[in-house]
């Protein structure tokens, strides 16, 4: 058994499925919300390893659904800065066990030091919410109103 930090979108489905996985697994974890952790560039950086700036991202965030942010045209600084201020924009779950640190749930170090062995096809990372192709569900990586996404996230949430 192994102690997990699960950083997650409280009510994102996905997250729920890859929490129930480690668990079934045996594994400790400790959930974290993601949208209102005070990261620093240099925390969340470490999560990333040797990933492309664009893998970063959440694929399924709003801003970059729409095109306002286009993960493929900005350096680390740029995407760091974006992440810290909105971080629905970051790519989940981030996780973190025996010193090893990751971002979305693929095969990697990560899943190999947890045990995990997602068979061929096998996709835990997309999203799982059933209205997706439908359009932002207002459950699902909605954007907060106004400027203030992390006041909204805290009202939402039901991580510590």
């Amino acid at each position: 058994m192994s102690h997990v930090t699960f950083y997650e979108k409280p009510g994102c489905l996905s997250n729920g499925r890859q929490r129930a996985l480690l668990r079934g697994l045996g594994h400790d974890l400790v959930v974290r919300n993601l949208l209102t952790v005070n990261w620093t560039p240099e925390e969340l950086r470490s999560f990333f390893g040797g990933r492309p700036v664009r893998e970063w991202f959440n694929p399924t965030a709003p801003r970059v659904k729409s095109g306002e942010v286009s993960p493929t045209a900005m350096d680390e600084g740029e995407a760091l800065a974006l992440m810290v201020a909105d971080p629905i924009l970051i790519r989940r779950p981030l996780m973190e066990v025996a010193g090893l640190r990751c971002c979305g749930f693929e095969p990697g170090p990560v899943l190999d030091a947890l045990g995990v062995d997602l068979a061929v096809g096998a996709d835990l990372q997309s999203c799982s919410h059933p209205t997706r192709g439908a359009g932002v569900d207002a459950t699902c990586d909605a954007p907060a109103s106004g400027g203030d996404r992390r006041a909204a996230a805290r009202q939402r949430a039901d991580v510590p």
